[in-house]
């Protein structure tokens, strides 16, 4: 573990969870998971990065659905500019 890292105890994680959101509970319960299955193990690419790469993948496709394939809606519902959605769409391979 880094020198400046700290473990909370699983019993501390769980009554963090109590007063949040459910997307929140979601990947606070995924990465507990995803850290227990690694153990010490480094994640060759970074953890904040493959959380990011991991989530916006799906985020965008969901967003982009709901909103039946309008680009405009759909970069309006996300607060970012159509251009920023469609640069992140055709980086993702979804376009």
């Amino acid at each position: 573990m880094p020198v400046n890292a700290a473990r909370v105890p699983v019993s501390e994680a769980a009554k963090q969870t109590s007063s949040q959101s459910a997307l929140n509970e979601c990947v606070s319960r995924t990465v507990r998971r995803y850290l227990a299955d690694i153990g010490d193990t480094a994640c060759a690419e970074g953890l904040h990065a493959l959380v990011l790469r991991e989530v916006e993948i799906p985020l965008l496709r969901e967003v982009l659905a709901f909103h039946e394939g309008n680009q405009s809606r759909a970069a309006t519902a996300l607060g970012i500019n159509r251009a920023t959605l469609r640069k992140k769409l055709s980086g993702h391979g979804l376009i």
